[in-house]
């Protein structure tokens, strides 16, 4: 039978071990903290919804491809997302718009846009899949949609459209960049 007994020695051990526990317990609150920084999201009121939006994550997964989709874009000369087409969204039309925007990346970008780096395939495929679950909460939202947004959104087809699918997948993803300055831009007008 083993009795403790305190000792100076195990007094100090204790304080010791005491600092050690309380040194790991700040650096996990920090780290904690840090991680909630980069998930938190931001709500975009839509119109007459609102839906939440991670954009550190979008903006932090968007970075690891973007010059690799920018340096494959042979077509420099065609433009599919004009930033006055984004701009000029009609009054009660923004829900509409995002929601037709985020099709068009889910349906027709995202899984038509061909890497061969594997790290950059399961970012895009983070990235499609972060679209799908924004794409459900606008969904919700029953947005109605006017003839100038749909003319807009069928220019972005068209423009799309007019190149190899491949090519135009990179393309897009490539200008992904202005949809997610845009959606911020709409973030930071809602915030109090």
């Amino acid at each position: 039978m083993h009795i403790f007994t305190k000792t100076p020695n195990t007094q100090l051990q204790l304080s010791s071990t005491m600092k050690v526990l309380h040194g790991c317990s700040l650096c996990l609150l920090l780290l904690l903290s840090a991680l909630r920084e980069h998930v938190e999201s931001r709500t975009l009121h839509l119109d007459n919804c609102s839906v939440n939006v991670h954009f550190l994550e979008l903006r932090k997964y968007y970075s690891d491809i973007q010059m690799s989709a920018i340096s494959g874009d042979g077509e420099i000369g065609i433009k599919l997302l004009d930033k006055s087409l984004i701009k000029h969204i009609q009054d009660g039309q923004t829900c509409c718009f995002v929601r037709l925007m985020l099709r068009f990346y889910v349906e027709r970008v995202f899984g038509n846009y061909a890497t061969f780096q594997p790290h950059h395939q399961r970012v895009t495929s983070v990235l499609a899949n972060a679209f799908v679950t924004i794409r459900k909460d606008v969904h919700k939202c029953h947005c109605q949609c006017g003839e100038d947004t749909q003319r807009k959104i069928d220019s972005v087809h068209a423009e799309f459209d007019k190149l190899q699918i491949n090519q135009a997948a990179v393309k897009a993803v490539g200008e992904l960049g202005t949809v997610l300055d845009w959606l911020d831009g709409l973030g930071q007008k809602t915030q109090p």
